[in-house]
């Protein structure tokens, strides 16, 4: 008896160590965790309570920005600079039932950025803050949940002391968050480290790193277990690990992958490793990690090479919002952007000038774009009152940790950036800078292998972040007139373009003379802030900020010397805030090969001409002018040995390229009728391109850019909206205002037509058209079916689009 007594209390131990180890059934779960939330715009400090009654407050869906919902004012205190739009304190909150049958699981949650300042609750309990509003992060829930009974998350942010950044940065829960469950026994978060230390046409090595963490009494070894898949869901390795026993252990795999299909930009091909922690035959858990097989380096006279071929960078900057739908992150409206740059035949993506959003480096990963993934804008020294050198002293290793583990499997990431144009980079007297670079080039070494960068406004050979040896690139902001003698200033050094050009264009306006380029002159003051209210800059390449140059001056360098291994042009689109040079109204930036709606401005050709094999013809501007006015008409084009000019059927001449011409001119006499471009190669017709005076609005067209899109309340259809005449021309100067509507299952995102001075709130159901263009972004909701979007303007008939939900 007394021996039977013992058994069964060691049998009930024995099964209750296991179940603690590794769980209940089933594995890993990852939930977003966007739906639901209750939202108030004003401090509420009871709301971390448990117990707080938000019955009142606002319901909605993550991600969100309430600073995209605001008002324009000069007064707004991020100033125009923050895009002139509101800031303050708001305040999240859900309810949300953990099952019974999880309380033997790790329950974490994931947030993807909060701007800024966020501090969480669950139930009541403190869990933390993170002032970094682009960084990653997550809690840990479990000691605090209410297994089978109702939970509540409380989140706080803090934007309300600015200005805090140098353009807008959206406020609130902006990107996505998560819940996840995973056993006693699982792979970290950001747990997979993934390297292809040696890759050929023949082989490649792929090694894994996998971190395996264990909250359990016993001690138990698990076997790690990865199968590697190839682009198209085959097999092609596998690997058998035993774990230590440990809280927290590191199991090191290696493969040997035959004829691995590389990673391009043009066939961006991608592997998978499906990482599994077993138990005998019971899965704990699993974890998978995309990935890419390339190899690359960058050389300092060849340039850039990507497996083993010379290969241009040809990038832009961007920063974080998207147009109208402000900061909250859409995967589709970073997917059109992408999508628009593809086009032109842009190959690189800069992070300007912060972590990303996960999403757009899923996307840069699947679709081809070479990333410079950029950490801080500031270190200690501030930029702006508010900024991020308050936090630097606690937060900037963390920060910087979490986003490389977060950032390094991803095969678009190629450079690190640890600063844009940082303040410590200039002083002769406070050499700080060169220290706080070897720091932050160490992090990133201890984390990963691949090349480190600064943007350096003043790349000379005192400045303290080049002369601090940490950098492996050379990162020049502007300076095109340097980049030649490169290699007189640093001899032996490796060169990329970290920032670039600066050109100054409005889509669609074209004001100023083409025969001479128009740098920021001295009274810029009283020339262009004083009469002109509109602020707006003609969309010929001749105007750019005295740092910069125009798109021709610098690709014209770039094109010429191998050694430059690539360029990121400052901006792909305009962006919210940043209007420099301009003052209110302006409240969002000119800097955009491409404008705030998604339209692209002329000098996109250009680089379309230049960056693509596809035929180009691009004839500007518009063909609506006063009579007997002097029109300067230009053409960008390829593949062609010349471009002849008619204007109603008479030539007005055959034009060359010569030397490094990138654009061809002619000068016309205006007279209404019709422009036609015919581009040549050989004798033979390439393309026709016609522009004619249009007449008064008589329609509106309605153009999507996807009429079949998901019933999963977050995919998106960009509508095109043109005001054109009888004939279906575009109405060059046409600003009718369009009121929409909706029938269906779906709702307005957002509006938007490009003018910088635009006083119109982007929320809204009504845009005027500028330059006869605007847009409205329709999103779907979660009912199949159709959905009617309706477009009315006073004195045109109305006009509708079907759109299918499925």
């Amino acid at each position: 008896m007394k021996t039977n007594r013992l058994r069964l209390p060691v049998i009930l131990i024995l099964c209750l160590i296991a179940q603690f180890s590794f769980g209940q059934t089933g594995a890993r779960a990852t939930e977003k965790f966007n739906s639901g939330w209750r939202f108030n715009p004003g401090d509420s400090p009871k709301a971390k309570d448990a117990s707080f009654n938000d019955a009142s407050w606002r319901q909605l869906d993550l991600p969100h920005d309430w600073s995209i919902e605001g008002k324009f004012s000069k007064n707004n205190p991020a100033g125009i600079g923050g895009g002139a739009l509101p800031g303050g304190i708001g305040w999240y909150r859900k309810n949300f039932t953990v099952a019974a049958s999880d309380q033997q699981k790790n329950i974490f949650i994931d947030f993807d950025g909060v701007y800024c300042n966020s501090e969480v609750w669950i139930n009541g309990h403190y869990l933390g803050k993170r002032p970094n509003g682009y960084i990653s992060f997550r809690y840990d829930l479990t000691p605090f949940i209410a297994f089978g009974k109702q939970n509540v998350i409380s989140v706080k942010v803090d934007n309300s002391q600015q200005p805090n950044s140098r353009w807008y940065s959206g406020s609130g829960i902006y990107r996505n968050v998560w819940l996840v469950k995973t056993r006693k026994v699982y792979v970290d978060n950001w747990g997979t480290y993934i390297t292809t230390p040696k890759v050929s046409a023949q082989s490649a090595t792929v090694n894994i790193n996998i971190t395996v963490r264990k909250k359990s009494v016993a001690k138990v070894p698990v076997v790690v277990s990865t199968i590697i898949y190839d682009p198209q869901g085959k097999v092609v390795a596998k690997s058998d690990n035993t774990s230590a026993g440990s809280d927290s252990s590191v199991t090191a795999q290696s493969f040997e992958i035959a004829s691995p299909e590389l990673w391009n930009t043009d066939h961006p091909k991608l592997y998978k490793a499906v990482s599994q922690l077993k138990s005998g035959n019971q899965v704990l858990d699993s974890y998978s990690t995309t990935f890419g097989i390339r190899s690359f380096e960058f050389d300092a006279d060849r340039g850039f090479f990507l497996n083993g071929k010379p290969f241009k960078i040809l990038g832009v900057c961007d920063h974080h919002d998207l147009g109208c739908l402000g900061a909250a992150v859409n995967t589709r409206a970073l997917e059109r952007q992408l999508e628009i740059l593809k086009e032109m035949g842009c190959n690189g993506i800069r992070t300007s000038h912060n972590p990303p959003a996960p999403e757009l480096l899923d996307l840069c990963d699947k679709m081809g774009f070479i990333v410079m993934d950029e950490a801080f804008d500031m270190w200690k020294q501030q930029k702006n009152k508010f900024d991020y050198h308050l936090a630097w002293d606690k937060w900037h290793v963390r920060d910087l940790e979490d986003q490389l583990k977060r950032d390094r499997n991803h095969p678009s990431v190629f450079i690190w950036s640890i600063g844009n144009e940082i303040p410590e980079q200039y002083s002769k007297n406070d050499t700080s800078g060169r220290n706080i670079a070897r720091e932050l080039a160490s992090i990133v070494r201890k984390f990963d292998n691949r090349p480190i960068t600064s943007a350096c406004n003043e790349p000379n050979p005192d400045n303290n972040i080049i002369v601090s040896g940490a950098l492996d690139l050379i990162g020049y902001n502007y300076h095109h007139q340097d980049y030649a003698s490169f290699h007189e200033r640093f001899p032996g050094k490796k060169f990329i373009a970290t920032e670039s050009t600066s050109a100054l264009e409005t889509r669609g306006f074209y004001d100023m003379p083409s025969d001479s380029i128009r740098r920021w002159p001295i009274k810029w003051d009283e020339e262009f802030k004083g009469g002109n209210q509109e602020q707006m800059v003609s969309a010929y390449d001749n105007v750019s900020a005295p740092w910069g140059s125009t798109h021709e001056e610098t690709w014209k360098v770039m094109k010429k010397h191998p050694f430059l291994s690539g360029m990121y042009i400052w901006t792909g689109f305009d962006y919210i805030g940043e209007p420099t040079p301009y003052s209110w109204p302006s409240r969002s930036s000119y800097f955009g090969i491409i404008d705030l709606a998604g339209f692209p401005k002329d000098v996109y050709y250009m680089y379309q001409s230049e960056w693509t094999n596809k035929p180009v013809l691009h004839i500007f501007p518009h063909w609506n002018w006063p009579a007997g006015k002097v029109v300067d008409v230009w053409a960008y084009y390829n593949n062609a040995d010349e471009v002849e000019l008619f204007l109603n059927g008479k030539s007005l001449g055959v034009k060359k390229k010569t030397g490094d011409d990138l654009h061809i001119q002619w000068r016309v006499n205006f007279e209404p009728g019709t422009l036609k471009a015919i581009s040549r190669k050989d004798g033979k017709i390439v393309l026709e391109r016609e522009i004619h005076t249009a007449g008064k609005a008589s329609s509106i067209n309605l153009t999507a850019d996807r009429k079949t899109i998901s019933a999963d309340g977050e995919d998106l259809s960009f509508v095109t909206v043109n005001i054109v005449d009888e004939r279906g021309n575009l109405v060059p100067d046409a600003d009718n205002l369009v009121t929409f509507k909706i029938k269906g299952d779906a709702k307005i995102a957002g509006v938007d037509n490009g003018l910088q001075t635009s006083m119109e709130p982007f929320k809204a159901n009504d845009r005027k058209a500028f330059n006869g263009k605007c847009l409205a972004v329709i999103q779907s909701g979660k009912t199949p079916g159709k959905v009617t979007l309706v477009a009315s303007s006073v004195g045109l008939p109305d006009a509708e689009l079907v759109i299918d939900l499925k």
